[in-house]
């Protein structure tokens, strides 16, 4: 039989292990015994981001991670609430495209502070965030603005629409468009204020039209331009969910060989619309690669790896431009990536009605989109 002090001398040694035990548990994660939790914040709900969203899913499965995607429908609000959320869960990293870089000082910072924090898609260089990826949003304006010089080579008036401006990709955008119709030099720190006229010997621009990426009142800013403007021949779709909207406002009106499209994005209206030669052509972004390297980067840093940042702190990823020439094989290589069965298969005839991007729960702005991989 065990004396009184054998009997202590055990139970502190069970004790000791125990509290040993524990400390390891807790210290596994980073030890890599267990996954790193890493969410991907989107700035709202469109087909753009489901693209993204199989990217991120992917490096998920691929780099085993597990992997959160957030879609906030109804703005600065919502992302706010969803990445308190996250942070409250003890989410390793996030990266966000931030809706008002500028009136999300805190926001971002309550991120850097708590987790890890990098930015894609759209920037907040004044934050602190490890770094930023997506493609250069200046640059792909110009590109744009070259499609629009293609579709008017004799000039004309040109309407732009876009979801909102308080984000830095769509102010770059814009101004990438306005400076090469208008033959301006290089210069991403331009900003041309919104509801005035711009104009050169050649093309005036005549407005620039916002909608909260709210998608009825994205065709309504259509239809207003159309019927306001009668001399009105190019709409710049800016977001990807603007140009299906304005094609069908143009086709409603019956002005589909009066007014040339130039789109954003690889919407499936759009790239069908390329096809039938109701688009002029459009400049896309990667969204796939944005949501894989995005999960990618954070996982590195989850564990500690910062050799995955580049020494200026931006990864780049570069748009292209699709047309007529090209449309078919970029059409092939998305639906490849995305594995996703309900992108349209293109044909040579054009479509009646325009398709609501998939993703966008329009009639429903309540709901969020949430998605977790490898839990």
């Amino acid at each position: 039989m065990k004396t009184c002090r054998e009997l202590i001398r055990s139970c502190s040694l069970f004790a000791t292990i125990f509290s040993i035990s524990l400390l390891s548990t807790g210290c596994n994660k980073g030890g890599g015994n267990q996954k790193n939790d890493v969410a991907y914040v989107t700035n709202g709900i469109a087909s753009f981001w489901v693209i993204a969203e199989k990217g991120a899913e992917q490096a998920g499965e691929d780099l085993d991670v597990n992997v959160e995607v957030r879609m906030p429908p109804q703005g600065v609000t919502d992302q706010k609430r969803m990445v308190q959320e996250l942070l409250a869960q003890g989410i390793d990293g996030i990266a966000i495209s931030p809706i008002d870089p500028a009136n999300q000082n805190d926001l971002l910072k309550e991120i850097a502070d708590n987790s890890i924090l990098i930015t894609q898609d759209s920037d907040a260089p004044d934050s602190p965030r490890e770094c930023y990826i997506g493609m250069d949003n200046y640059k792909a304006g110009r590109m744009c603005g070259e499609l629009v010089k293609e579709a008017l080579p004799e000039g004309g008036e040109i309407m732009l629409f876009v979801g909102r401006l308080g984000q830095v990709n769509a102010r770059l955008r814009r101004q990438g468009v306005i400076d090469e119709v208008m033959g301006r030099s290089d210069d991403n720190t331009r900003y041309d204020e919104p509801g005035q006229v711009i104009k050169n010997e050649k093309y005036t621009i005549l407005d620039t039209r916002t909608d909260d990426f709210d998608f009825p009142q994205g065709k309504a800013n259509a239809q207003d331009a159309i019927a306001k403007y009668p001399n009105l021949k190019c709409m710049v779709g800016l977001f990807a969910y603007n140009p299906p909207l304005c094609l069908e406002a143009v086709r409603d009106a019956g002005k589909l060989d009066e007014i040339k499209i130039v789109s954003f994005d690889e919407e499936p209206a759009s790239l069908q619309g390329i096809i039938d030669g109701t688009v002029v052509g459009t400049v896309v972004q990667n969204p796939y690669q944005y949501g894989y390297e995005s999960v990618r980067v954070l996982n590195a840093l989850a564990n500690g790896d910062k050799s995955v940042i580049p020494e200026n702190k931006i990864i780049h990823i570069p748009a292209r431009k699709i047309t007529k020439e090209n449309v078919n094989e970029f059409w092939d290589e998305l639906k490849k990536l995305t594995g996703d069965i309900k992108q349209k298969v293109p044909v040579e005839t054009k479509s009646e009605t325009i398709e609501i991007p998939a993703g966008k729960e329009s009639d429903s702005p309540e709901k969020e989109k949430v998605s977790k991989s490898n839990e």
